[in-house]
Parts: structure tokens; sequence; C-alpha cells
């Protein structure tokens, strides 16, 4: 295949570039028509394509996840990095660790997700205003905050706020606290999981979980899957929530019948 027939050949099928001559892999132009179609495809670059600005922009622009096969020496460019980062902030993994300490750099990859405070230098990551801000994007980033902002009420808060089953990253004292129990389990039923043993117990605290969420019932104390109040509830707002019952509810006609 000619040079003109593998560049129409490419424009059809980045992939092609992968078993390509590595004249081809060498060629510019037939490398950035290849990773305007997939940025994937830059890892098949070859290394001096891959220190290229031109063609590593044009691979982030088409998929910020392509700065994975980028050379390090790009990896450090701030403004390359904050290109792949506004459009995913998890790249964030692949910058130098320069750009890591970085606050432009690592508040853009936040903006952009918050679960990007995973790759974050550690001082970012115990710094209270920014993991707020990571937290109030995504939960998950709870889980990547210093163990000092794990035990923090507002932080623990505005991460129940996006999804109660973060209350897994919380500080075991804040799993025993009824409060954040409470608005964790408000906001879903199965985060009773996490929650403390002595309020898989609690009445109150059970009936707002099987409430929101009725298969929440397989987190619920022994004594509880035996009252009848708290199957009730499960089952109507889950059927399926009736194999967590006990056994001695399993056949009452009421259970059965609001299940059905």
């Amino acid at each position: 295949m000619n040079r003109d027939e593998f560049l129409k050949a490419v424009k059809e099928d980045p992939y092609q570039i992968e078993n390509a001559d590595e004249a081809f892999k060498k060629d510019k132009e037939i490398v950035l028509t290849a990773v305007k179609g997939n940025g994937n495809v830059l890892e098949y670059a070859h290394v001096s394509l891959k220190k290229d600005k031109d063609v590593v922009l044009a691979a982030i622009k088409e998929g910020a996840h392509a700065i994975a096969f980028a050379d390090d020496t790009l990896k450090k460019d701030k403004n390359i990095m904050l290109t792949a980062i506004k459009d995913n902030g998890d790249s964030l993994e692949h910058a130098h660790s320069s750009l890591k300490k970085d606050k432009d750099v690592v508040l853009a990859a936040i903006k952009s997700s918050g679960s990007a405070i995973e790759y974050a230098d550690a001082s970012f990551q115990k710094d209270k205003k920014i993991v707020l801000m990571a937290v109030s994007k995504s939960s998950e980033a709870l889980n990547y905050a210093d163990a000092s902002l794990k035990k923090d009420k507002e932080v623990v808060k505005a991460s129940l706020k996006q999804n109660g089953y973060s209350l897994q990253y919380a500080d075991t004292s804040l799993k025993k606290d009824k409060e954040i129990v409470s608005m964790a389990v408000q906001s879903n039923g199965n985060a009773l999981r996490f929650a403390d043993a002595s309020l898989q117990k609690n009445k109150e605290i059970v009936m707002l979980a099987v409430n929101k969420t009725g298969r929440a019932l397989e987190y619920v104390d022994k004594s509880l899957t035996k009252d009848k109040e708290v199957v009730m509830a499960a089952v109507k707002q889950d059927g399926e929530a009736l194999e967590y019952a006990d056994k001695s509810l399993k056949k009452d006609k009421d259970i059965v019948k609001a299940a059905k």
C-alpha cells in the first residue's frame, strides 16, 4: 500500500496505524489524520511524534485519555495538560508530579471531575476547601481525602448530598453518628450497610433506609427482620426485599400480599 492509499485507509479506520510500516508511523500527516479520528491511536505513533505538540494536542482534543500515550516531556507541559484535564479531570493521573502540585492544574481537574483529587498531591487532599469542592462534584472523592477530613462533618455531609453510599469512606466515628447515617440512608438506603451495628438496630434509622431502598433490609440487624412494620415498609418499596425477612414473616399473608 502506497502512502496515498494508506492515508485514505487511516481516515476510514484510524487503527490501521497500529500495524503500519514504521515509515507511516513517523509520517506527521498520516499520524495527525489518525489521531483526529481516534486519539488513542497515538499509542502506535513513532516516539518522535509522541513528543510533537501538534500531534498530541490533536489527539487529546479528540479524546483526553490519549494523554497517557504522550511523551513524558509533554506531561510536564502545563498548557498541554490543562487541555486534557478540562475535558477529563482524571487525566491528572498522567501529569508530571510537578503539575500535581500546581493549584491551577488541580483546580481545573476537580472542576471537571471531583474524583481527580485521587491524583493530586497529598497537600491538596488535606486542603478542606479543595476537598469540599471535590466531594460536592463527586461523592467518590471522599475516598481520596486525607483521613483528617473523613472525620469532618461538613466534608462528609457534602459528599452524602451527592450519594449516601459514600458513607463507606467516612471515618468510623461518623458511621456511629445518627445525624450522618440518617442523611446517608435517606439518600441511598443501601448506605445502611456501612453504618455502625448499633444503628443497624435502630428502628428509626432502619425505617428511613427501607422506605428509601427496600432491599436495604439485607443490612438490618436480625432482630428487626422479624419486625412486621419494618419488613412491610421494605417489601412495599421493593417486593424482592422479602428475601431478607425473617422466616417467620416470609409466609405472613399481609407481607406476602404487599410484596406482590
